[in-house]
């Protein structure tokens, strides 16, 4: 049987604390599905489509190299929901800390109830991409800092035509 993992997340936009999720998850499935999520109340910094982007030319060839299938989507309706709709029965979250962990469990508590076949699979951040998250690398990069240690040379490249 053909394990499917679903690395759901908004990757606006992708950083090393992504990839280094990844790069774990992988080792974990078959196919491996990042699903960027489309919420029409928030304003991302970057279109779906560049995040779409951003997401196959950054960790495809991590699959490619690990021999897992790799595919990004969107989706706009309940996460676990677009795990059961690509047949994923492995949910991928990353934890860079104890805040995360407790957040994650409640919803992975709340998806089990809906979705008891989709098992959450926490991933602990290795220790040199904990403290990133997208929404301080949006803010460095807007404030002209220097973002190249947090997100791959694309994405960098990428928030420096977007704040030039």
């Amino acid at each position: 049987m053909l394990r499917i993992a679903l690395y759901p997340g908004s990757f606006d936009p992708v950083t090393n604390g992504h990839l280094d999720v990844v790069r774990h998850a992988v080792g974990l499935c078959d196919r491996l599905v990042v699903a960027i999520g489309v919420h029409p109340g928030k304003k991302p910094l970057f279109s779906v489509q560049e995040r779409l982007d951003m997401a196959q030319a950054v960790f495809a060839p991590i699959a490619s190299q690990a021999g897992c299938a790799f595919d990004c989507t969107t989706y706009d309706n309940l996460t676990v929901t677009a795990a059961q709709k690509l047949g994923a029965t492995i949910m991928i979250r990353g934890l860079r800390d104890g805040t995360d962990l407790d957040y994650e469990m409640q919803i992975a508590g709340m998806n089990e109830t809906m979705a008891p076949e989709v098992h959450t699979v926490f991933v602990p951040a290795s220790a040199a991409v904990r403290p990133i998250t997208a929404t301080l690398v949006r803010q460095i990069a807007a404030m002209g800092g220097d973002v190249s240690a947090f997100v791959p040379p694309a994405v960098a490249a990428s928030l420096k035509i977007k704040f030039a």
